[in-house]
């Protein structure tokens, strides 16, 4: 816990060189006046704030649905028609838990487990392939059709009367989830070293409020609209979907009118060939976890690319385990209601603003590589208080653990890895980032919920928080990173 990042997060090489003198010769270029270099950088300050609102808006469509699961899987298990998807993959996951013996009143976990790995297998195959045309096309053209994407997933989701429906908005909603991943890449296009940490930490404010808000409306609306007129035609899901789908088309209107590009036509990927054979590589894991369309880098930083990356993989595939299977504990456990939910999620997302909107954003460069060992370590003994939680007030000292963490874990390591790659990299290098979390993210709910599945939630939360011990292992030990 006591590695600190040599000379401030510095990385000595001809391409972290090559990006400030990027940086340094447009601003000759533009003027060598003060009043002008303060208006570029009130512009670069603009499009962070309009990023910020952008991914926020987003983020708070997107979580709505996270206290519904539970619920919403009961209700197309009662209404989905006999010959429907749902009773298909419910027969086929019951015969599957009769034959190892598992106990069914965790098949809904089970369950549940395999539709959120769907949605990040398919942002995992997405977010390179938007962020490397993002790197040739610009990121304003790429940002607007994911944002169109989402905003259709919601309106598949506000007329899915089935099931099968249910799950084709989910897999709409994955691939054209890419926006965390130009966001990112935006900052990194508009800030300069010193300011970068800080423009990431207004990503994790965003997910902090996004996680604060965006949940407990979903499990208002849906609460009303079950205690809403009996006798209407609509069910009560359509109603927080209905909600989301007028934020996402809100938030694709104020980037249409807001956002400007930030990656100039000199400095994009010129061959689109090129952008999509190195997109592509990313599909195969083995190529993702070797970064090898940035065969340019030298040696160390390669090889520092390479721990960061396969940290943060081990760090979302146990922690996505928790997050995605937490829903379900305590609606099975404490027969949490949506509201309920909603409250805990609430009580997440107000720790996580505190600490990433009054602390992390002023984590000096160079301290990043310290604050993410310290945060592995704090997550450790969460994992197994959660899960031996028999009363509300151990369940939520877990969960604040939990919560500042992730607080601290995330925006950090994004930073992190910020600092590599040239400016028409930049695209490339956080797509790859960015699938090696969804990847983790896509493998980490179904390795969960079947270990939760087969043993219970408290070995399988024990061993989440040992596993954890791995990755702070990996960063401790990377001398260059």
């Amino acid at each position: 816990m006591v590695l600190e990042l040599r000379s401030g997060s510095k990385i000595n090489n001809n391409h972290s060189e090559q990006q400030n003198q990027a940086v340094i010769s447009e601003n000759n270029n533009s003027s060598n006046s003060p009043s002008k270099k303060s208006c570029q950088n009130e512009d670069g300050q603009g499009m962070t704030l309009v990023v910020f609102f952008g991914l926020l808006i987003d983020l708070l469509a997107f979580t709505l649905i996270l206290p519904l699961f539970p619920a919403l899987l009961d209700h197309y298990k009662k209404h989905d028609s006999s010959d429907g998807l749902y009773h298909f993959l419910d027969s086929r996951v019951k015969s599957f838990g009769i034959w190892i013996g598992a106990d069914e009143q965790f098949n809904s976990v089970l369950f549940g487990g395999l539709l959120g790995s769907l949605f990040s297998f398919l942002q995992f195959v997405a977010s390179p392939l938007i962020g490397g045309l993002s790197d040739h096309f610009g990121r304003r053209p790429l940002l607007l059709l994911s944002t169109a994407g989402v905003a259709l997933s919601y309106a598949i989701w506000v007329n899915a009367s089935t099931f099968g429906l249910f799950v084709l908005a989910r897999i709409v909603g994955g691939l054209s989830k890419g926006n965390v991943s130009l966001a990112t890449a935006i900052i990194a296009d508009i800030s300069s070293h010193k300011t970068r940490g800080r423009g990431m930490a207004f990503i994790g404010i965003a997910f902090s409020i996004g996680f604060l808000i965006g949940p407990l409306v979903g499990a208002g609306f849906a609460v009303w609209a079950k205690g809403h007129d009996k006798s209407s035609n609509k069910e009560w899901y359509i109603y927080p979907a209905m909600v989301a789908l007028s934020l996402s088309v809100i938030d694709f209107i104020y980037i249409f009118m807001k956002f400007k590009e930030t990656l100039a036509p000199e400095k994009r990927l010129k061959s689109l060939d090129a952008a999509l054979k190195q997109t592509l590589t990313y599909v195969n894991p083995i190529s993702l976890f070797q970064f090898q369309s940035l065969d340019n880098l030298k040696e160390d930083e390669l090889a520092s690319l390479k721990t960061i990356g396969r940290t943060y993989f081990l760090y979302l595939f146990l922690y996505s385990g928790l997050e995605f299977t937490l829903t379900f504990l305590t609606h099975l456990r404490f027969n949490f209601t949506s509201m309920d939910q909603g409250k805990m999620f609430l009580f997440i997302g107000v720790l996580m603003a505190c600490v990433q909107g009054g602390y992390v954003r002023k984590i000096p460069p160079g301290k990043e590589k310290v604050m993410v060992l310290r945060g592995l370590l704090l997550i450790v003994p969460s994992f197994a208080i959660v899960g031996f939680a028999q009363n509300i007030p151990t369940l939520y000292l877990g969960l604040a653990l939990y919560a500042l963490s992730t607080s601290v874990v995330v925006p950090c390591m994004t930073t992190l890895v910020s600092h590599y790659g040239t400016v028409s990299q930049k695209g490339i290098v956080m797509g790859v980032y960015r699938s090696l979390g969804a990847l983790g993210r896509a493998m980490g709910p179904v390795v969960a919920s079947v270990l939760y599945w087969m043993v219970g939630p408290e070995i399988c939360y024990s061993m989440g928080g040992l596993g954890l011990i791995i990755p702070y292992l990996m960063l401790k030990s990377c001398k260059t990173c």
